[in-house]
């Protein structure tokens, strides 16, 4: 697919919302600010079907030819995940039920079971109504599928029972699952698929990942059936995608963008201080929202990792997100910061969410470019001078990969296993079931302090970058062994962490000595490990800093040990090895490193000496991604409230200024500032 010409700008924009609407003033606001894209149409179905089989659909028509009068386009969504109250009345039976079998009342959004048979025929007559009917306008960029699939693991029996076909399918009898989950464990051997436990009462890990990987099958499936019914309805032109929310519980994302054509994604961040670079030993907080200035990049890459491609951000901040306790409009500066960091990492389109500020509902303090008196103030502003920027660069932005020069293999299965048995805890006794990402934001983090530009790639992704790191891949196969050990043979740096390697596709715990098939290729073992109740110093030639939470005892078989922890019992251990391999290097490492240690593991290699663009401190962040010419263009952030500077190692362009010709030497960047050169 030809990539489109610069950068999409866009907003969310639900004129339906409106106490008194002013559609024409309201895309002048957004023609004079640049904004050429806006979203509609995917929360409303009870305003598409106010009653059951009733549909009111001209009301969209108005709003498509006046966006198409100036030239906008719009990405239309399929109204799905917010049921109308008619249907969950006709229907209770349709409601999710939890682990604890208790229905999700109806009142919020997601509450349905979208598996059901009886869902399905709604759903499919209300997107044949709304789709049919509008996605033909030429107005319409593409079709937005759902909204944040993949919210609740459904409990329903239809569903349970489907899990156990699903079952029966992937093991063939029950006798072959009694020996694959170890079920003589607590007398749990099955007779028959009837007799199989419900997930709510479930403590038998290969289960557990089974269920979670199932119910991910069905979110994929929903929006692949999705994709299939809208393809029957639009211009083969017309883009497909739906907006990822990447914590949902029930979401594999990279299956389910086997299915679109481009990927989307919400990319929320807390702004103000918790957006600017600290040396507080903490990775950034992935949830719904990330913080600092690395969490940010972590999510614009795993939203390019998705299908290995340019994306969408379809949602952003305006300014505050969630309730009303969270009040953070974001320092001046910072909506430029956050949307050329989406740029540099491989977004297509920066899309706020939303347009005007709502005067009620669960999301009135959830900020949008207007505010609630929908008047321009600093934020349109703001908004405003970004879109003209964005403007003024062109073709410069337009199909922009980025580069990467250090590997994160991400699995989804060892995520969820780690969240059913998580090796880290929250207070030094409670297990913290997002184990698996507080490890690969860490190692993420010190990437991004070392100066590293990174790539996630999930483990049937594989490409060989000059550094890979494997955090936590609990759940490693022998054939991804077998891959990652060729890697290194050819001259790749492989860094494994503890817990890489622990078990096997179902979540066994490996009856060989740790860390199984990457013992010979680590060149360490272990029979032993601890939990870290408190931070345990470290030494390594040259610097001091702490381990936490964890620690291998790993006994060196040919690996090099390169840090040590300081202490009485484990400074028997080293903390960190390193192995060579054929042509290439394994780092072996036992514990979560603090901040300064992790940031020389990084530092062992290098950066590219020919970068364009140098950081001259560690509050500056450079990325460099090439477009579709062939030009690589280098993005410099200050992400502090001081002045800064970059400097340039040869004659370059500025594409955010005044496309003056830039010497080699400094090159100033004010509090805030971003500066793009090519």
């Amino acid at each position: 697919m030809t990539p489109p010409p610069g950068i999409r700008f866009g907003t969310a924009y639900y004129w339906e919302y409106q106490r008194a609407p002013d559609l024409g003033r309201d895309l002048d606001l957004m023609a004079r600010a640049k904004i050429d894209t806006i979203r509609m149409g995917e929360s409303v179905w009870s305003t598409w079907e106010p009653r059951d089989g009733v549909f009111a659909l001209d009301w969209m028509t108005p709003i498509l030819d006046a966006a198409h009068e100036r030239g906008m386009k719009v990405l239309l969504g399929t109204p799905t995940y917010a049921v109308p109250p008619w249907l969950q009345r006709e229907h209770p039976e349709l409601a999710v039920e939890r682990a604890d079998r208790r229905r999700i009342p109806w009142g919020a959004r997601q509450e349905v079971d979208f598996t059901s048979p009886v869902f399905l025929r709604y759903a499919e007559r209300v997107v044949r109504a709304v789709i049919g009917e509008h996605g033909g306008h030429p107005a319409v960029l593409g079709v937005q599928l759902d909204n944040e699939p993949g919210l609740h693991l459904i409990h329903n029996e239809p569903v349970f029972e489907r899990f156990k076909t699903w079952l029966a399918q992937r093991y063939g009898d029950v006798e072959r699952l009694n020996e694959e989950w170890g079920l003589t464990y607590w007398s749990h051997r099955l007779a028959g698929w009837e007799e199989l436990w419900r997930p709510e009462g479930n403590t038998t890990p290969s289960y557990d990942l089974a269920w979670r990987t199932f119910q991910a099958e069905l979110t994929t499936e929903f929006i692949a059936w999705q994709a299939d019914l809208v393809r029957e309805l639009v211009p083969g032109d017309r883009a497909l995608t739906t907006c990822l929310a990447y914590q949902r519980p029930a979401l594999h994302d990279v299956r389910l963008s086997e299915h679109l054509t481009v990927t989307s994604g919400n990319a929320y961040y807390l702004p103000q201080d918790a957006l600017v670079h600290d040396d507080a030993d903490a990775p950034a907080e992935i949830s719904w929202f990330t913080t600092t200035p690395a969490g940010l990049f972590q999510a614009a890459d795993r939203m390019y990792a998705s299908r290995q491609d340019r994306f969408w951000v379809t949602e952003t901040n305006a300014t505050s997100i969630a309730g009303s306790q969270l009040n953070l409009p974001p320092y001046d500066g910072q909506l430029r910061q956050a949307a050329w960091a989406l740029v540099a990492r491989g977004a297509e389109m920066i899309s706020y969410w939303h347009w005007h500020t709502l005067p009620y509902g669960a999301e009135t303090y959830w900020g949008g470019i207007l505010g609630h008196a929908l008047e321009p103030g600093r934020v349109y502003d703001e908004v405003a001078a970004l879109g003209a920027e964005l403007d003024r660069a062109g073709d410069d932005l337009t199909g922009l990969t980025p580069d990467a020069d250090v590997g994160f293999v991400y699995a989804h299965e060892s995520k969820w296993a780690l969240g059913f048995q998580p090796p880290l805890t929250l207070d030094g006794r409670s297990p913290d079931p997002d184990s698996y990402e507080r490890v690969v934001a860490a190692f993420y983090q010190g990437a991004a302090d070392a100066g590293r530009q990174a790539a996630f790639m999930a483990p049937a992704q594989f490409k060989r970058l000059p550094t890979i790191v494997v955090p936590a891949l609990y759940c490693l196969s022998e054939g991804f062994a077998g891959e990652l050990e060729a890697y290194v043979r050819d001259g790749g740096h492989l860094i494994l962490t503890f817990r890489t390697g622990y078990a096997d596709e179902e979540a066994r715990a490996r009856t060989e000595v740790a860390p199984g098939p990457l013992r010979a290729l680590a060149g360490v073992r272990y029979l032993e490990y601890s939990t870290l109740l408190e931070p345990v110093p470290v030494r390594w030639p040259g610097g001091r800093d702490v381990a936490r939470h964890w620690a291998d005892g790993l006994e060196p078989e040919g690996a090099e040990p390169l840090a040590h922890y300081d202490h009485p019992h484990f400074g028997r251990w080293p903390a960190i090895t390193r192995h060579r391999v054929g042509a290439g290097t394994v780092t072996y490492v036992g514990t979560l490193p603090g901040r300064r240690l992790m940031v020389e593991l990084f530092r062992r290699d290098a950066p590219d000496s020919s970068r364009l663009v140098v950081a001259d401190a560690p509050q500056v962040s450079v990325h460099s991604a090439v477009n579709v010419r062939g030009e690589r263009l280098w993005f410099a952030h200050n992400w502090s409230g001081h002045e800064s500077t970059v400097t340039i190692t040869g004659p370059a362009t500025e594409v955010t200024g005044r496309r003056e010709a830039l010497r080699p030497g400094p090159l100033r960047l004010a509090p805030y500032d971003v500066r793009v050169v090519k």
